[in-house]
């Protein structure tokens, strides 16, 4: 491949040596017999405090300075435009529930946020509940994962994490008095739900070695947490589980569920002691309700009496006193060419969020059984429900977005038709008529059409000459909508083209599209990007040499793959806290996340699954040829991804490389998986990597 002149012969010469992480032969062993061996197996340390290994991951930070100090001009140019492009001094659309209109706002030149609430009207005094930059004074990493406010407003419980491993602590206000309790409890999930007493809550508590959420415990207000009570406890490792209410505020209930199975327990919220099955688990038959007019209504794939599931979901209902699956009746149908993706319920109408040709949409279904569809505009959007926290409204919110319009909320009259804007996020100095988008499809190897949304600035010319950004993610049955990007503008300003390619493995075209693209299809995922590649240059959108590729995590799976199957059809590769050493993960059950993943990677304790995981893992499939450009991010506090994936994968490429291109392993020292937090410090994160592309793409 050629490029344009770039760090990798320009500043040759003055770059240093990248770090050289020592070989230590280790023997991974599986049940069944298999042995790999694993030279930098010793990167691993769950303390974070082994000197040798914190001394390659502050060299390997030292080489990346050393290597972007000549761009660091053109990274503080990009960090200057993302940050003009947001305006400073921002609000949410507030929301009304229970008496208090709640909402978020931003002051200029802070990081975090500010939640507060106005009683009855907007024009009433403004209540600070929390203000995170006070509370965020004198740490690296500070986030506010979930605060809920008691059922008679006067009492609020927050959780919070100063580490970024996702291990939350909950502390409690007096919101009449302003006083916080002495009361902490430590190690849950950001997951808080309060009893109609007000001085009961429930939170799931973590597992302190996997991080499994793996206990529902309820706290009582001026008590030790020592005293807290166990209410239900999952002994079956490959659950998870989250506590709620119910939309009409009656029940409490402790959803479990597996990558292919859930189990939802609720009890009335005024005496949540009793918390009954609605369903019993049954593997293969997901669900989730909710309760509302005197009945559930469950969102599920079961099968119908013939044994056919409904694998693109249908919408069941049931009496509240009777939810067996006998009981069960069927309202919405399932359908081949819609995937219901979720539901919300008010008093006239019913809100319901589907998948369509790729596309979200939603759909208001009236009483009578007439329904009708909220209108989008563009060609490729993303739309869903917005926060509609009361049901007794003819008002619907929505939100809505595409690759050239920022961030937009709605709301729609459901009785006569009328639609009023509330909110869309501006953007300072940002034009949308500047630029276009486009939905194409593109052909894999085994004639799959793929959907491609892709963005450019106007005056783009389909001459096989740009540069080319492509991102994917393809795990999960997540679905990567298209949305609008900030910093991506300054990607289009230069000419470049972004492209997100809807893979395998996601769920944008229904469940078939999850279920093609994990287990023993996971292959599916990788080669749907690269000829997702192969059909862009093909047809003018980007020159061959001059295409760069992202993912992060699950995607950094994906990158790490396509490297490997592919290197030359990327020039460079971007990717954050990356999934790269799959089989050597997922044989061991201590590691946060891997029993919860066996269903969507396969248990390699099995032969079958062992052999085709290892087909792919990048890590093990590294080897001696040319690869491209890499940029690798990570954070030693990462619990979804351990530090340890990439800083082995980095090091053995190192090794193997003949390519002589530039690699750059950057380790947050204080931060984890969703990396720095504040607005503005994780948009230095990406003006870095955005830099370093540019540069290897030969891009001004």
């Amino acid at each position: 491949m050629t490029t344009s002149l770039s760090i990798d012969t320009a500043h040759a010469a003055d770059l240093p040596q990248p770090p050289d992480a020592a070989k230590k032969p280790h023997a991974v062993k599986a049940p069944h017999g298999a042995t790999r061996n694993d030279d930098y197996y010793w990167l691993r340390d769950d303390t974070r405090k082994n000197p040798q290994m914190l001394a390659y991951l502050n060299a390997e930070n030292a080489y990346a300075d050393a290597v972007m100090k000549p761009l660091r001009p053109r990274q503080d140019q990009i960090y200057q435009e993302i940050v003009a492009r947001i305006k400073q001094d921002d609000s949410s659309v507030p929301f009304r529930e229970r008496g208090y209109w709640y909402y978020t706002r931003f002051e200029t030149g802070k990081d975090y946020p500010i939640h507060a609430r106005r009683k009855d009207l907007m024009t009433a005094p403004e209540e600070v509940l929390l203000d995170v930059n006070t509370m965020a004074e004198g740490k690296e990493y500070f986030s506010v994962g979930d605060y809920e406010v008691s059922q008679d407003n006067q009492v609020m419980a927050w959780a919070e994490d100063d580490v970024g491993r996702r291990q939350y602590t909950i502390r409690f206000r007096n919101l009449v008095t302003g006083d916080v309790y002495d009361d902490v409890v430590k190690g849950v999930s950001p997951n808080l739900v309060w009893a109609d007493d007000n001085r009961t809550l429930f939170y799931v508590e973590n597992d302190p070695e996997t991080l499994l959420t793996v206990r529902v415990k309820k706290h009582v207000l001026g008590t030790p947490a020592s005293q807290d009570e166990l209410v239900y406890e999952e002994h079956d490792d490959s659950f998870y589980m989250g506590v709620s209410r119910t939309r009409d505020d009656q029940y409490i209930c402790i959803g479990v569920s597996s990558t292919v199975s859930d189990e939802m327990r609720c009890a009335p919220a005024a005496n949540p002691v009793d918390f009954a099955v609605l369903a019993p688990r049954e593997r293969d038959v997901e669900y989730d309700a909710d309760h509302h007019g005197g009945r559930w209504v469950i969102r599920t794939n079961a099968p119908d009496a013939n044994g056919t599931p409904a694998k693109n979901f249908k919408i069941v209902t049931a009496p509240t006193g009777s939810t067996s699956r006998k009981d069960w009746k069927d309202w919405i149908a399932a359908r081949d060419d819609v995937y219901i993706d979720g539901f919300e319920l008010f008093d006239t109408f019913t809100a319901i969020a589907e998948r369509s040709e790729g596309l979200e949409r939603v759909r208001v279904l009236k009483p009578d059984g007439a329904s009708e569809f909220v209108k989008a505009d563009e060609p490729a959007y993303s739309m869903g429900l917005a926060v509609n926290a009361e049901p007794d409204t003819e008002w619907l919110r929505y939100s809505y977005t595409s690759m050239t319009t920022p961030n937009t909320t709605y709301e729609l009259n459901t009785k006569t038709g009328e639609r009023k804007l509330l909110k869309q996020d501006p953007v300072p100095g940002y034009d949308a008529s500047l630029y276009v988008t486009e939905r194409l499809w593109a052909t894999a190897r085994d004639g799959t059409k793929i959907p491609v949304s892709l963005v450019y600035k106007k005056g783009f010319r389909k001459d096989g000459t740009a540069a080319l950004l492509q991102y994917g993610y393809g795990s999960y049955g997540a679905s990567m909508d298209p949305g609008f990007n900030n910093g991506v503008v300054s990607l289009l300003d230069r000419g470049m083209v972004y492209a997100i390619a809807h893979i395998r493995g996601g769920e944008e075209m229904g469940r078939a599209w999850y279920e093609n693209g994990k287990l023993f299809k996971k292959q599916n995922t990788f080669t749907d990007f690269i000829d997702v590649t192969d059909f862009l240059v093909k047809e003018g959108y980007a020159a061959k040499d001059r295409v760069a590729a992202h993912g992060g995590s699950a995607g950094g799976l994906l990158m790490g793959a396509i490297s490997n199957m592919a290197p030359d059809r990327y020039h460079v590769i971007l990717t954050e806290v990356p999934f790269v050493d799959v089989v050597t993960t997922m044989l061991d059950p201590s590691i946060p996340l891997t029993t919860n993943e066996y269903d969507e990677w396969g248990n390699p304790e099995k032969k079958e699954y062992y052999d085709y995981m290892l087909s792919y893992s990048p890590y093990d499939n590294l080897k001696a040829q040319a690869y491209p450009a890499m940029f690798v991010g990570t954070g030693l506090w990462d619990s979804q991804v351990q530090y340890y994936e990439p800083a082995k994968y980095v090091a053995k490429l190192r090794d193997v490389d003949t390519s002589g291109h530039t690699v750059i392993f950057r380790t947050n020292m204080d931060a984890g998986h969703g990396g720095k937090s504040g607005r503005f410090r994780r948009h230095k994160e990406r003006a870095e990597m955005y830099a370093f592309m540019l540069d290897q793409l030969g891009v001004k």
